[in-house]
Order: structure tokens, then C-alpha cells, then sequence
């Protein structure tokens, strides 16, 4: 499947390479377990699982640098209590695959609007994407805010994902 992303994201002819993958599903369901589970288990937080459960289950070549670089996100934009570390780890993936690579490339504006779309999702579905707000029922680190950000972590991570699937063409399953 990474020729096969890599082909999309990057430009070259992949007719070919399509062939290849023709059995490739993305197993929707997979992705939101994996990015709870690592949450869950303490391994990472909220925008860290999601960019390690993407890394593994698309197979793609990114260096661990890449969770580092979403360190920053988790608690609200490093415990300051703002935007969802959930959804900008979302976004973070939508960047990868959609973002532009080269000065003044047209895909930022395919990005962006991507973007925007998971950040009207999340809005809409609750009410806020400010972690402060989300949070305001519970103590930082308790049992129920876990809770509620390990179900935000994998509701981010399969709603990002079957966008990637459905703007990219890849067959998945929910």
C-alpha cells in the first residue's frame, strides 16, 4: 500500500501500482482501536496515537520524528487547554497526505479545506474543539477525562481516516 500512497500523494503515474493493491482494505475500525488503545495504555497521548496508529496502519515511511513533532499537541496545545490534541493529530495526517511539498503549490488549499471539514465535524459533534471546554467536568488526568479523550482519539482517527480513504480512492472497511 505505501507505493501505492506514495504514488497519489507524490504525482507519478500509479495505474500500474494500483494492480498491486487491488486487495488493499483499510480496516477503519483497526485504526480507531489501535489510537484508543495506545492512549488508553499510557504508551501516548491523544495527537501522538493517532500519528503512530496512521504510520503503522497505512505503512508509511515517517520517522518517529513525526510523534515527537505531535508532542506538542496533547492537553490542549501542550496543557494549555485550546484546540483538541485529538483533532490537530488529525489534521497533522490530512497534512501528510494532502499538503503541498513544494513553494507556492496549490495543495495547501486542498489541505486546508480538509481541515476545516474535521474541525466543523468535531465542532459540531461536541459542541467545542477547546480542551478547556471539553474537559470542564473533569479533573486533568482522571479516570473520566481519559475516558473522553481516548473516545475522542479514536473517533478522530477513523473520521480522518475514511477521509484520507474516500478523497484518495482507497477501499475501506468501517
Amino acid at each position: 500500500m505505501i507505493n501505492k500512497l506514495k504514488s497519489i500523494i507524490f504525482g507519478p503515474d500509479y495505474s500500474e501500482m494500483q494492480k498491486n493493491f487491488k486487495d488493499d482494505i483499510v480496516e477503519l475500525s483497526t485504526i480507531k482501536e489501535k489510537a484508543e488503545n495506545y492512549y488508553q495504555n499510557g504508551d501516548f497521548y491523544c495527537s501522538e496515537s493517532i500519528i503512530k496508529t496512521f504510520i503503522e496502519e497505512f505503512n508509511l515511511d515517517l520517522p518517529d520524528d513525526v510523534i515527537a513533532m505531535a508532542s506538542a499537541f496533547p492537553v490542549g496545545m501542550g496543557n494549555s487547554g485550546c484546540s483538541c490534541g485529538a483533532v490537530i493529530g488529525a489534521q497533522m495526517m490530512l497534512g501528510y497526505f494532502f499538503g503541498r511539498r513544494e513553494p507556492g503549490s496549490n495543495k495547501v488549499n486542498k489541505t486546508m479545506e480538509l481541515s476545516a471539514e474535521l474541525h466543523d465535524y468535531f465542532r459540531d459533534e461536541h459542541g467545542s474543539l477547546c480542551c478547556r471546554v471539553l474537559t470542564k467536568d473533569y479533573k486533568i488526568g482522571s479516570k473520566d477525562h481519559i475516558k473522553q479523550c481516548v473516545a475522542f482519539t479514536g473517533e478522530m482517527a477513523y473520521v480522518s481516516a475514511k477521509k484520507i480513504c474516500e478523497e484518495l480512492d482507497l477501499e475501506y472497511r468501517e
